[in-house]
């Protein structure tokens, strides 16, 4: 895998073998920050990060931290030696963790943006749900799914976008006005 753009465009990092996680694909990854735009100076929440591509990504095009979770072992091995192959060790923050414990614990903490992309042979519709308290008032949470399924209405948040890609989708979510 690689870094598609930004101040780490084309560095290679490494994805977790097995069937538990599923990266996201550079075309899909390129597509979402597309509609991201300007991401420079914000935070970013990873929950289900997997290898990291996510916030490494977001990273590269100038957002400011990313809080990584992950509660797979596999993952785990691999988010922290990408971390330190990529050199992001000041900027981001991995956490040994269920997304749902770990928001219980951290009930006031929010950022910019939310890049969810859960496992799709087990979708955690409780915690994809739960994750959203943590979006920022001007925040934009960013959903991977099946696109054999609908997205799942969110409470309190509003869809701005959605964007099919062969066997998934990208829902983009915002605060109701």
């Amino acid at each position: 895998m690689r870094v598609i753009a930004g101040s780490l465009k084309g560095r290679q990092f490494n994805s977790p073998g097995g069937h538990r996680t599923h990266p996201m694909s550079e075309k899909m990854r390129g597509a979402m920050f597309g509609v991201l735009g300007d991401i420079v100076g914000l935070t970013v929440l990873d929950a289900f990060a997997g290898s990291g591509a996510l916030s490494f990504e977001a990273l590269s095009r100038g957002a400011k931290k990313a809080l990584l979770l992950d509660n797979d072992k596999t993952a785990q091995d691999t988010i922290e030696e990408n971390i330190t192959k990529l050199g992001l060790t000041d900027q981001s923050r991995f956490i040994k963790a269920n997304a749902l414990s770990w928001s219980a614990k951290n009930n006031g903490q929010t950022f910019d943006l939310l890049l969810i992309d859960p496992p799709y042979d087990r979708l955690p519709f409780p915690v994809i749900e739960r994750l959203a308290r943590h979006l920022a008032p001007t925040g934009v949470y960013v959903l991977s799914w099946p696109s054999q399924y609908e997205h799942p209405r969110l409470p309190g948040l509003e869809v701005v976008s959605n964007k099919l890609y062969g066997d998934a989708q990208l829902v983009f979510y915002r605060h109701i006005q």
